[in-house]
């Protein structure tokens, strides 16, 4: 009966995070769809740079977005749904101040 219950134990609390382990392969994959909703999203015009977090959060995948034109750079940030695979585009940042 003890082992049984050990064994349950480790089922219901050990096993999640093997289950939830992904290939190198689900991980590239991944960082290529965030990459090509973002990019899909991003602006048209002069050269964007989509710089993809390698694995997210729990529920979202991350990306940073540059863009830049003969105006200059505008940064944005890009939130990929891991459930739904839609992703979101926040406006440009602001320019920084140089220190």
């Amino acid at each position: 009966m003890t082992r049984s219950l050990v064994l349950a134990g480790f089922l219901a609390f050990g096993l999640p995070a093997f289950s939830h382990a992904s290939s190198d392969e689900a991980w590239a994959e991944f960082r290529a769809d965030v990459e090509a909703a973002c990019e899909a999203l991003s602006p048209k015009e002069g050269t964007v740079l989509v710089e993809v977090n390698p694995f997210g959060s729990e529920s979202y995948g991350a990306a940073i977005v540059y863009h830049r034109t003969d105006a200059g750079l505008d940064r944005y940030v890009c939130v990929y749904d891991k459930q739904s695979k839609e992703a979101e585009l926040t406006a440009a940042f602001p320019a920084a101040d140089s220190p």
